[in-house]
């Protein structure tokens, strides 16, 4: 299509953008006076369908364009006026090309930023120019017409976009692209945002667009993220509480918000992929990039402290706000509880009083002298509130018979722990259903469909028995579920740092490293990108911790292994006490002194942990407190170890107990919990300069 017909068009877009045409001619003049020359201007547009016609709607989408925007004003400078929003029936094929060069074609100038933003389906379409091969495809809002009894695809080709991207003059592009285009014949758990294959032809006016920018040259490299990184991955949506979004972009920006992202786009999305795995996907997010070590230069936060969320609105009594916490770690979000709170960069807190969605209620502590709030000020977690009577939710999928449900919500009603929605109404941990390739036998599955490993019952077992037979890895996952909700990577006041190494040769292979980011000064050099995150079977492993506080800190291990089983790092020692004959090994604190750095485990035969099969993921939890974990030890000292099983890392034999006594030694180790006793009984109150919580996970070849 020219580019005439195209701003012929552009009366159409300004009436659904409901600005006049003179205000759309003038924007850049408007607002670069507004902005501090000579610093560069950031554009922005996105994109966000839900209601497509005659196709199954989803749900995330205009909230993926929502998390996008307040990011991108709150955390990176953007002005409103310089983000443009096509969403719903708006993000036509047409309005959506004519609005890329309108708003960012026309405006972008060289060294600005620009972000495009797109969420929806995706496809896969096969060119009449080219019959033997499919081109991935984004879907718009106008997914198909007739024309001569012949059905015509509107859609928008890959190669289209990205080739917009590098027609444009800045070399600071960065896409977001939260679709798929691999659609499986069946779907367990998650929305996917992909549609089958289409054997129907493409709006000729695509195609001519698509020459016509072929023959344009092309100055720019552009950044572009993609919600998965293989072809036969589907991009997927989830439902939190009170909302739905897509899991990448969820993940990505509450990634931004709470990290200064000082580093390789290859470690963030290492980041964003552990976020994907905790809500239950294994998608792996990619750089469809082809530069090389690419750094997020190009999104750089206005400031350089990351943020729980932002002051988003004043009530008129000056004292209560309204916030946006998109930065807390989604599993957290759902049970972040009344009386929370956050801090001010001025040092005032605020309470919180209630929460919807991802926007929520606080009102400013009574402190004398307080400076007047502000839109705009970053809030930072101090205090966490947790509910004791957290449930594991088991979702059962609308695949089973009435009859089939009726008995598992009975069977599983025998849990304490556990509650039962149906599949899609609901947020849920984990998806109980008929195995696809054997529909009378049953499993529990992860929200993206994978079977959870030893789950599934016998060929024509009842429903009944394969839920009782499922209480070991009910209590498992309810534990991982508790402990995962103590994880503030972002937000603890703690410094620390630990690396996961594989012990080879003369100097061990750094696998990850993480470090409570708030207690360290912000990189100002980019570093080279870490090696993957994968591990072979049969290497030796160790963490390096170190403690740069002026504290000593004590540390425990939790976390399920590739079987999917809980583990623990077990620290033994024989007590030297004389004249006695019981010599077996007891548990002991581990502890680390401040300034120091300690290894786990010791690095000596007798204690070594090696990696053994089979090949899946791992996930480990390492947690501090200032305080000792009393209870988590004693629970831990429970159980009857046999000598083999005295190992540094072993199995976990009582893990929902070990869970509820660490939740409880963080709550013990507070020092607010005395002037917060209306609170304490029915809660777990965790401070942020008593603990810190860090999350590894690699996948084990």
């Amino acid at each position: 299509m020219e580019r005439r017909t195209f701003l012929h068009r552009i009366g159409s877009i300004l009436a659904v953008l409901g600005v006049t045409e003179a205000e759309w001619l003038t924007l850049g003049n408007r607002y670069y006076q507004a902005l501090a020359q000579p610093s560069p201007r950031k554009l922005a547009l996105l994109i966000g369908i839900n209601q497509y016609p005659q196709i199954p709607a989803l749900s995330g989408c205009l909230t993926d364009v929502e998390l996008q925007r307040e990011l991108l004003i709150h955390r990176f400078g953007f002005q409103q006026s310089d983000i443009v929003t096509l969403t719903e029936e708006q993000a036509s094929r047409e309005f959506i090309e004519a609005a890329f060069l309108d708003h960012l074609g026309k405006q972008a100038k060289p060294g600005d930023v620009v972000l495009f933003h797109f969420s929806g389906y995706g496809s896969r379409v096969k060119l009449e120019t080219s019959p033997n091969t499919m081109q991935n495809a984004l879907v718009a809002a106008n997914v198909d017409q007739v024309i001569q009894d012949e059905k015509i695809v509107n859609y928008i080709l890959e190669e289209t976009l990205l080739l917009l991207l590098r027609s444009l003059p800045t070399d600071r592009v960065t896409a977001v692209l939260d679709t798929s285009y691999y659609a499986p014949s069946t779907v367990l758990g998650l929305k996917i945002r992909a549609l089958q294959e289409s054997v129907a032809k493409l709006a000729v006016e695509e195609l001519d667009f698509l020459k016509q920018l072929k023959t344009q040259k092309l100055s720019s490299t552009p950044i572009v993220l993609a919600a998965t990184s293989e072809p036969n991955q589907s991009a997927k949506e989830g439902l939190f509480s009170g909302f739905s979004a897509g899991l990448f972009t969820y993940a990505l920006t509450q990634y931004l918000w709470e990290f200064t992202p000082a580093t390789t786009i290859q470690v963030a999305l290492w980041y964003v992929e552990n976020s994907l795995s905790k809500l239950g996907s294994k998608q792996q997010p990619g750089l469809l990039s082809s530069q090389k070590n690419a750094d997020i230069t190009s999104l750089q936060p206005d400031g350089i402290i990351g943020a729980e969320g932002v002051v988003s609105a004043i009530e008129e009594d000056g004292k209560t706000v309204h916030l946006w916490l998109a930065g807390l770690p989604p599993q957290v979000l759902l049970y972040y509880g009344v009386n929370s709170r956050l801090t001010l960069a001025t040092t005032e807190q605020l309470v919180l009083r209630s929460r919807t969605a991802l926007t929520a209620k606080a009102q400013i502590s009574k402190i004398e002298g307080a400076n007047p709030l502000q839109v705009g000020q970053f809030v930072q977690e101090a205090v966490r509130v947790l509910p004791r009577n957290i449930h594991l939710t088991i979702a059962l999928d609308t695949g089973l018979e009435r009859i089939e449900r009726v008995d598992a919500t009975s069977a599983f009603a025998g849990f304490s722990h556990v509650s039962t929605v149906v599949a899609g109404e609901k947020p849920a941990d984990y998806v109980f259903a008929k195995l696809q390739e054997i529909p009378s036998r049953y499993g529990l599955f992860s929200l993206g469909g994978e079977l959870i490993p030893n789950t599934s019952g016998e060929v024509g077992e009842a429903v009944k028995l394969t839920v009782q037979r499922l209480a070991p890895k009910l209590s498992t996952l309810f534990a991982a579920k508790l402990w995962r909700l103590t994880e503030n990577q972002g937000s603890s006041r703690l410094p620390l740092k630990a690396t996961l190494e594989i012990i080879s040769g003369i100097s061990p292979q750094v696998v990850m490293q993480r470090k409570t980011i708030r207690t360290f000064k912000p990189e100002t050099s980019i570093k080279k990108s870490l090696p993957t995150a994968i591990v072979p079977i049969g290497s030796r492993m160790q963490y390096r911790v170190e403690n740069q506080s002026d504290r000593p800190v004590y540390l425990i291990m939790l976390g399920l292994n590739n079987n999917h089983t809980g583990i623990a790092f077990y620290s033994w020692e024989t007590p030297q006490e004389p004249n006695t004959t019981d010599t077996k090994p007891l548990l002991k604190q581990v502890v680390i002194a401040p300034g120091k750095t300690l290894t786990l485990p010791q690095t000596n035969s007798a204690s070594e942990w090696l990696i053994s099969g089979p090949a899946f993921f791992c996930e480990q939890q390492l947690i501090f407190s200032t305080a000792p974990f009393s209870e988590t030890l004693a629970a831990l000292s429970t159980v009857k170890y046999s000598t083999a099983e005295e190992r540094p890392i072993g199995s976990l034999l009582n893990p929902l107990d070990v869970a509820q006594a660490l939740l409880q030694d963080l709550h013990n180790a507070s020092a607010l919990k005395a002037e917060m006793n209306g609170t304490a009984a029915d809660s777990y109150i965790l401070d942020v300069n008593n603990w810190a919580s860090i999350s590894f996970s690699f996948q084990v070849v």
